[in-house]
């Protein structure tokens, strides 16, 4: 007897009537629909709790559609803040002065008046309060606002703190209303901006991140019924069986744009900085040992804690006691980074060259890149582009929410990181041939047969999705601030940084040596041993004993000391001077560090007839036009090659370049690196050819990354490698040459010999030398 089958019971849900920002459920055969989360409403109506300031209370701002506090963050240290009509109002207590977005400080008590009165520069002190410039006029002072604040003494602000304080088409960017879309989307994407956020979508024909880069459609013929094909989903999101979810770490309508967490500092509470795309404490990794970290407006700022001193951004170290002060710069009052001058009797404060801000809170102009324009990087505490340097030949550079984006231009192809060269026109073939070769996954990418359609993945140690596969770093801010950007992989920069008993510390990227207690010297080469000095009843002088920091020297002039940095070292001299750079990316794109110096790594690289680009810190040479052969040891002029009227073979001549090797598969040229080359052809290249392309406890030897201790030194001796170079010593217990031999140090002993007559006792002393 013959049943009948039941048609399938169609889901009431797919796909959904609910509207955005809504979910549907099936209860017995219907759909069921209620708001998202943090939605309020009814479908299909659900909408966010706020989208304009005017939809909160009056204490409240509207914050990425939520009603939330907006005093976090806002004021600097030890200031108050009220909420006045949506709008947070930072002001210093009572008994305090300063900046209220900075910091306050306690007013100092008045000094009594000196005994005769002197004529008096009325601009000093300043009347003017916080951020506003003071010219004396006769004898009054003359008050205005510095440039780019707005106001009027002594309430001089900024042009916007929160983005409610702009246009919402314009965004609070560096305390400056700007337009967030410059660097906010990615390549072939187009942005426009909505209530102060900028909104990325890929122009029409092409589809993928809008907030990296968009990639054109390739239309394919659909071989069986698929909900998902075309897909339904917005960007950045996945389709499964008709069901749209955002891709993880990205938020919204999957139906229509997900968008990471974060694109610029604005969208994120005010104690948290956008970071990669993520809202994240922008403390760890920034301030020194012993400091204070506070985010202020999304920015980390570091400061020493009361009984310390010294510059926040490297070490505070306790107050040493100071006797009365006898002079109003002795000590400074300046706090950190800043020079003090004595004026009328009184000190005056200003912030170091190429420091900005005001004393005692002079800083760096960047710490973190989310406190640069979009378009730029904070590169060794500036704010600059870091596209010079970081992509390949012939490529060209965007970026992109700090980070740089390398990417071929239209009718080339390769690796945007090494080189790009024009795509070969290839013909069509008449017989079925591999849908891998050649490959269309793109640069640092693999590709693998899966039935009649190519299945593409991302080569080891790359991120992202072909074809925009690209290594997990090329600049230091793409890192964690507790490592550096190092042969584009994020790596600790200690190893080999530091000198005998010395230790090491990352700080915001950078190696921070510093000697081991009970030792002194130069931390970056050598530590040694205190000698202890016999206590003298010399009167003491600024200088003895020193109060400089390491590799700093210190002068006397006019029963004072002042401390400046040795000749090529560079830094605080009052904490630790240290050399230019220590690891390559502590220089710029196009320079490598070579004895401590950023240099062009160029010079006596690449052989005859070649050129030389400096790609990444690594000098990169290809062989000038007409010409062919090894780029790093010679090249020879390209032979004419005569016509060949039988079919050509696509490897003759070779288009893979040098140290590769080609594969005529399908009557296509294939091309891959020689054995122990890295790189993808046309620019396959050796592991090395200076050391600073190595780690730096590894030296470069035969193009090889290598240890260099093997060898060099001699017997009983060890072995450190230190900045790529190899530093013999003697054992505990040997002296000697360590580059030839070390010997045990000698001991002398005694020993008492007698005679075992006690009436002609005599004894013989016998010295000898005992080895160990």
């Amino acid at each position: 007897m013959c049943t009948a089958t039941p048609p399938p019971v169609a889901n009431p849900c797919q796909p959904s009537p609910c509207g955005p920002n809504s979910r549907c459920r099936a209860v017995n055969g219907q759909a069921v629909c209620s708001c998202e989360d943090q939605y309020i409403g009814s479908p299909p109506n659900c909408r966010p709790e706020c989208v304009i300031n005017n939809d909160c209370p009056q204490n409240r701002a509207c914050n990425r559609f939520k009603c939330a506090d907006p005093c976090p963050g806002t004021c600097g240290i030890g200031a108050r803040c009220e909420v006045i009509n949506h709008n947070p109002i930072c002001s210093c207590p009572s008994g305090f002065t300063g900046d209220p977005f900075v910091r306050c400080t306690q007013i100092p008590p008045t000094p009594p008046p000196p005994p005769a009165p002197k004529p008096a520069n009325p601009c000093v002190p300043s009347p003017c309060g916080p951020n506003s410039d003071c010219r004396p006029v006769g004898d009054q002072p003359a008050c205005s606002c510095l440039q780019n604040f707005i106001g009027s003494p002594p309430n001089c602000r900024p042009e916007c703190i929160v983005n409610t304080d702009c246009d919402p088409t314009k965004a609070c960017i560096t305390s400056k209303c700007r337009d967030p879309c410059p660097g906010s989307c990615g390549v072939n994407a187009e942005c426009r901006v909505q209530n102060h956020i900028p909104i990325c979508t890929c122009v029409t024909g092409f589809t993928g991140d809008p907030f990296t880069q968009c990639s054109p459609v390739v239309v394919q013929e659909p071989t069986v019924a698929d909900p998902c094909n075309p897909s339904p989903c917005g960007s950045n999101a996945q389709c499964n069986n008709g069901q749209c979810t955002c891709l993880p770490n990205y938020f919204g309508d999957p139906y229509t744009n997900c968008r990471p967490e974060c694109t610029m500092n604005a969208e994120c509470p005010r104690n948290r900085a956008c970071n990669n795309q993520r809202c994240i404490d922008p403390c760890p990794g920034t301030c020194g040992q012993g400091a204070r970290c506070d985010v202020v407006n999304h920015i980390p700022t570091c400061s020493c804690p009361e009984g310390t001193s010294g510059d926040p951004f490297v070490a505070c170290r306790p107050i040493p006691p100071q006797p009365a002060p006898s002079r109003p710069c002795e000590p400074s009052p300046c706090g950190p980074n800043s020079i003090c001058r004595v004026v009328n009797d009184h000190a005056v404060c200003s912030c170091q060259p190429g420091l900005v801000g005001n004393p005692p809170t002079c800083r760096p102009e960047c710490v973190v890149s989310a406190e640069c324009p979009l378009t730029q990087a904070c590169l060794s505490n500036k704010c600059r582009d870091p596209c010079p340097g970081t992509c390949g030949l012939n490529a060209r550079c965007q970026v992109v929410n700090h980070n740089p984006i390398c990417s071929c231009s239209a009718g080339n192809t390769g690796d945007p990181f090494t080189r790009c060269f024009p795509v070969p026109v290839v013909p069509t073939p008449a017989v079925p041939v591999n849908p891998c070769q050649p490959s269309p996954c793109g640069p640092n990418s693999e590709c693998q047969v899966r039935g009649e359609s190519p299945a593409c993945s991302c080569q080891q140690n790359y991120i992202g999705s072909p074809p925009n596969c690209r290594p997990e770093c090329t600049i230091n801010p793409e890192c964690s601030s507790n490592v550096a950007c190092i042969n584009q992989k994020c790596r600790d920069p200690c190893p080999g940084s530091c000198g005998a008993n010395a230790r090491c510390n990352v700080v915001n990227h950078t190696p921070v040596c510093t000697c081991n207690p009970g030792f002194t010297g130069d931390p970056f080469s050598g530590c040694v041993m205190v000698q202890a000095e016999p206590i003298t009843q010399e009167r003491p002088t600024p200088c003895m004993p020193s109060p400089c920091g390491s590799n700093a020297v210190c002068r006397e002039q006019n029963g004072a000391g002042s401390c400046t940095c040795l000749p090529d070292y560079i830094g605080n001299p009052y904490e630790s001077c240290r050399p230019e750079c220590v690891l390559n990316s502590d220089c710029p794109s196009n320079r490598a560090c070579i004895r401590n110096k950023c240099q062009d790594p160029c010079p006596g690289t690449c052989g005859a007839n070649a050129d030389c680009q400096v790609v990444n810190h690594l000098p990169s040479c290809t062989c000038r036009p007409g010409f062919t052969g090894d780029p790093f040891r010679s090249c020879r002029p390209q032979p004419i090659q005569s016509p060949v009227v039988e079919e050509s073979d696509p490897c003759n001549p070779s288009p893979c370049g040098p140290y590769s090797q080609c594969r005529n598969v399908n009557r296509q040229g294939v091309c891959s690196c020689l054995p122990t080359y890295i790189g993808t052809p046309p620019s396959c290249r050796p592991e090395c050819v200076a050391s600073s392309e190595c780690p730096q406890n590894r030296a470069c030897v035969n193009q090889k990354c290598v240890d260099p201790c093997p060898g060099p030194c001699g017997q009983n001796t060890r072995c450190e490698v230190i900045n790529h170079s190899p530093i013999c010593s003697c054992r505990q217990g040997f002296t000697g040459d360590p580059f030839i031999r070390c010997y045990s140090i000698p001991r002398k002993r005694f020993l008492i010999l007698s005679c075992s007559s006690y009436s002609e006792l005599s004894i013989y002393f016998i010295t000898f030398n005992l080895y160990i």
